[in-house]
């Protein structure tokens, strides 16, 4: 059997007496394990030879797919091209070989790299301090507000528990606001897709610890109120909270501190270049204003630990800093802005756009502008994969009903973005004149279109050790 068509496990090639591996010889004697701390019966692991697990890992790792394979334009993920100098940067074995407990006279090099980068954010954000230790976005948010509400505690301000979120928000800033013990308070947006001013005047009053916003927001639109915003905020009492998750085009051309945001995270994996997807490895640094250090991890008794964050990606960050340097850094933003715009008017004939403005570095369609073919958001993702491009976000956000957000960054050329644009033409094209073809795609991945609902349901997460016989 074709294990790269049918995606055999590793258990499932595995034959009894074969091996991949040779131990040393033992130099250390032998030690009986006590009783107590014995398996009851041997692991299951799989025997193969090495060719086998070569061919078994190499096609599996062919069937996935990263921004060294291919287009990513997967929308609020800022999915950048990660440059290899990152890499030898974070394999360096005088960095790899650390351990976050060894004392701090032996790892000067590093706390000089944690220093710099935690000044090269302030700088870039216009933000008094940071502290690295999250270890992702959602992490950050977390700590961020923990900040806050320390920070209205000390000062006995004890009313202050609701947290305003905009609609249009990221789903972790309800969920981090939660999971802190606050109360979430939503304001709407405008028709024009930015935060209704005047619905949150109407929510503001002494029980509001701060207002969490995303600027660029979800839908790729500069929120141009923020002066006014943070104004009526901080008249209340409340914080102003920055979710860096889209930073990437405001890079060197205007600072969340500048603005009036008080607390904020940074993705560093996605505006500063790490490989991200599959859910890791992230890094989620927080900054404050002037005033509030002494609340920060480190400073106080909201430290998270003696480990210095997630230190592999803040090297990367740093790398990729240093290497665009103070003028350089400014071309990124507008970079991705032009991409995502020229992708928008390329396509907005024949993908709807609910939002017909001048976006920053992505955009929301709200499904074919025909929807007479039945055809959906999710069926023009899926078709995508068979033309070698992974999917941009979809359904998300919830503000239109088959959302699909469009992110290319600021790496991608010209080609690469003109290939992406004749593919969703050639979709639109396929949905009038063979919807179907569309509809059951993809047809040329190993896995055909599954069972989204009963996978979410009944998910298949272990393997049983099949028995003889059976």
């Amino acid at each position: 059997m074709n294990n790269r068509l049918y995606g055999n496990l590793i258990f499932e090639l595995s034959h009894p007496g074969r091996r991949a591996c040779s131990l040393p010889e033992n130099r250390f004697g032998s030690y009986e394990v006590p009783d107590d701390m014995r398996r009851s019966q041997d692991a299951a692991l799989p025997e193969c030879d090495e060719l086998t697990v070569v061919r078994h890992y190499t096609n599996h790792s062919a069937n996935n797919f990263g921004v060294n394979n291919g287009f990513y334009p997967l929308g609020s993920c800022t999915m950048k091209y990660n440059p290899a100098i990152n890499e030898e940067v974070a394999a360096m074995p005088e960095f790899a070989n650390l351990h976050p407990l060894q004392p701090a006279d032996t790892c000067r090099g590093a706390l000089d790299v944690y220093d710099g980068l935690q000044r090269a954010l302030s700088e870039i954000s216009g933000l008094a301090k940071f502290t690295l230790n999250p270890f992702a976005g959602a992490h950050g948010e977390l700590t961020g507000l923990m900040i806050i509400r320390t920070y209205h505690e000390r000062r006995g301000d004890t009313r202050r528990t609701k947290v305003i979120v905009p609609d249009s928000a990221h789903g972790t800033n309800p969920a981090s606001a939660a999971v802190c013990g606050l109360d979430v308070v939503q304001v709407k947006s405008t028709p024009e897709g930015i935060v209704d001013v005047d619905d949150l005047r109407s929510l503001l009053d002494d029980t509001v610890a701060a207002m969490m916003m995303t600027n660029p927001n979800t839908l790729g639109l500069f929120e141009r109120n923020i002066p006014e915003i943070a104004s009526l905020v901080h008249g209340c009492g409340a914080l102003m909270y920055y979710d860096g998750a889209n930073l990437n085009p405001m890079l060197g051309v205007c600072r969340p501190g500048d603005m009036g945001f008080d607390v904020m995270h940074i993705n560093l994996h996605k505006t500063f270049s790490t490989p991200h997807g599959g859910g890791g490895p992230g890094a989620g640094p927080v900054g404050v204003r002037k005033g509030l250090e002494d609340l920060l991890p480190g400073e106080s008794e909201l430290s998270v630990g003696p480990y210095h964050g997630n230190f592999a990606v803040l090297l990367r960050a740093y790398a990729y800093i240093l290497t665009l340097g103070r003028e350089h850094i400014k071309e990124v933003g507008p970079l991705a802005t032009l991409n995502a715009n020229y992708i928008k008017e390329s396509l907005k004939d024949v993908y709807e756009l609910p939002i017909d403005k001048t976006c920053m570095h992505e955009f929301v369609f709200d499904g074919l502008k025909d929807k007479s073919t039945g055809v959906t958001t999710m069926d023009v993702a899926k078709r995508l994969l068979d033309y070698g491009y992974h999917a941009p976000t979809i359904y998300f956000p919830l503000l239109f009903h088959e959302s699909l957000m469009v992110e290319p960054t600021e790496s991608e050329s010209k080609d690469t973005i003109d290939g992406f644009i004749s593919v969703m033409r050639r979709i639109a094209e396929e949905a009038a004149s063979e919807p179907e073809t569309v509809r059951s795609a993809p047809h040329n991945t190993p896995i055909g279109r599954v069972d989204d609902v009963l996978a979410a349901k009944r998910p298949v997460v272990t393997y049983r050790q099949m028995e003889a016989g059976e």
